[in-house]
C-alpha cells in the first residue's frame, strides 16, 4: 500500500497524539477524533483534518486506529450501531492500539471479517517516551501476512512489532508484559524505601542496581523520576490498574496464581483510592513516605479510610472472585486484613518484627493512622 493511505486517529491522549504525530510526518493524511477536541489540537496545527465522531473520522479512511482507555471505550467505539464495524468502508483495516480484554479484540475481528472489513489488536508497549520517540513495540494479534499491506503504517511509530498469529493474542501478549512490570514496579519501589530506610545514598544504589541483574526497565527509566519527586504520567496508574485487572481476570478463568501481579495490584488500587490516579506509574513509590510527603505530593489518605469502612463483608470492585485460584479482594476489605492482624502493604506486620523502629510511619499501607 503507499503512503496515498489515508488515515484516522480516534484517541489523541499522552501516546495517541505523538503516534499520530508520526504518522502525519511519513506523509500519510490524517483525520482525528479525540473526546476533548483540545488534546487534538497540535494535530490540527501541524495538517490533521478534525472529525466530529468516530464514525466521520473513519468512514473514508483506508486504515483506523484506535487507542482510548477502557474496554468499554473499545467496545463503544468498534460495537455501537454507528460504530467503526458498521461506519467504515469496505476493506478498511481497524488497528486497536489499547491494552483491552483478548475476548474482545477476538469478537471484534470476528464481526469485523462478517463486514467486509479487517481488524486486528496491536497493543504497544515502551510508554510515553517511546510514543514520542517512535520507537514503541507493536504487540499483534495477527499474523506476519495479516499486517503486510499496513505494516508501513505500524513502522511510522514502532522499533519493533511481534506478531502473535490471532486475534486476542496481541492483548494476551502485553498483558504478560504488563505482570512482568507489575512486579518490576513493586521490586523499584520496594529496593528504594529499603535503601532509605537503611540510610544509604538511595541514587548510588539505584545505579549499582542498574549494573546488575537487578536491573529492570523501571528501576532504570522510572525510579530517576520518583527521586525527583516527578509523578507526571508517562502512562497513568488509571490504566496500569485497568490492565492488571484484565490480566487477573484472564488468569482467573485459566485457574493460574499470579501472586506478584496480585500484590502490585492491592498496591496501585490504593493509590488510584487515595487521589493518584492520574499519576505517573512511579507514584508507587508514595505509598513508602512519610504521610506528608504524599499529601505534598497531592495524595490523601483520608479518601482510602474513608472507602474501605464496612460494617461487615466486601464490596469488592475488582472483578475477581474470591474463591478458585486464590486471588484477594483488592479493595482491602476481609482477605486484607483491616480488623486485627492487618498487615502494611509492604509486606510486613505491624506488631514485633515490623523493623521500622518506633514513631515510624509508614505509608506502604493503609492502617498505620489512628482512627
Amino acid at each position: 500500500m503507499s503512503k496515498k493511505l489515508k488515515v484516522a486517529f480516534i484517541g489523541t491522549g499522552i501516546m495517541g497524539t505523538p503516534i499520530a504525530g508520526h504518522i502525519m510526518d511519513a506523509g500519510y493524511p490524517l483525520t482525528v477524533f479525540n473526546r476533548t477536541k483540545t488534546k487534538a489540537e497540535g494535530l490540527i496545527a501541524k495538517g490533521a483534518t478534525w472529525a466530529d465522531s468516530p464514525a466521520e473520522a473513519a468512514k473514508d479512511a483506508d486504515v483506523v486506529f484506535t487507542m482510548v482507555g477502557f474496554p468499554t471505550d473499545v467496545e463503544e467505539i468498534y460495537l455501537a450501531g454507528d460504530g467503526l464495524l458498521a461506519t467504515a468502508k469496505d476493506g478498511a483495516y481497524l488497528i486497536d492500539l489499547t491494552t483491552s480484554a483478548p475476548e474482545l479484540a477476538r469478537d471484534i475481528a470476528g464481526a469485523a471479517e462478517v463486514c467486509g472489513k479487517h481488524a486486528f489488536d496491536c497493543p504497544v508497549t515502551g510508554g510515553e517516551g517511546g510514543a514520542i520517540a517512535g520507537t514503541l513495540t507493536a504487540i499483534v494479534g495477527a499474523t506476519e501476512r495479516d499486517i503486510e499491506p499496513v505494516r508501513a503504517v505500524l513502522e511510522t511509530f514502532t522499533s519493533k512489532i511481534f506478531c502473535f498469529g490471532g486475534a486476542g493474542k496481541g492483548q494476551a501478549a502485553k498483558l504478560s508484559n504488563q505482570v512482568a512490570l507489575a512486579s518490576s514496579m513493586v521490586g523499584m519501589a520496594d529496593a528504594l524505601s529499603f535503601a532509605q530506610q537503611n540510610d544509604l545514598d538511595v541514587e548510588q544504589v539505584r545505579e549499582m542496581i542498574c549494573s546488575g541483574t537487578g536491573s529492570t526497565g523501571a528501576m532504570m527509566a522510572l525510579a530517576p523520576k520518583a527521586l525527583d519527586g516527578d509523578y507526571k504520567p508517562g502512562f497513568l496508574v488509571e490504566h496500569f490498574l485497568k490492565d492488571l485487572g484484565l490480566a487477573l481476570s484472564v488468569a482467573e478463568e485459566k485457574e493460574l496464581a499470579l501472586p506478584g501481579a496480585d500484590t502490585a495490584f492491592t498496591l496501585y488500587d490504593m493509590l488510584d483510592a487515595i487521589g493518584g490516579g492520574r499519576m505517573g506509574t512511579q507514584a508507587i513509590t508514595l505509598l513508602y513516605q512519610e504521610e506528608a510527603d504524599a499529601v505534598a505530593a497531592g495524595l490523601d489518605w483520608s479518601l482510602y479510610t474513608a472507602a474501605h469502612e464496612h460494617d461487615e463483608g466486601c464490596d469488592c470492585g475488582c472483578d475477581h472472585d474470591h474463591e478458585g485460584h486464590g486471588h484477594e479482594c483488592c479493595c482491602g476489605g476481609e482477605g486484607h486484613g483491616h480488623g486485627e492482624g492487618h498487615e502494611c502493604q509492604c509486606g510486613h506486620g505491624h506488631g514485633e518484627g515490623h523493623g521500622h523502629g518506633e514513631g515510624h510511619e509508614c505509608q506502604c499501607g493503609h492502617g498505620h493512622h489512628e482512627e
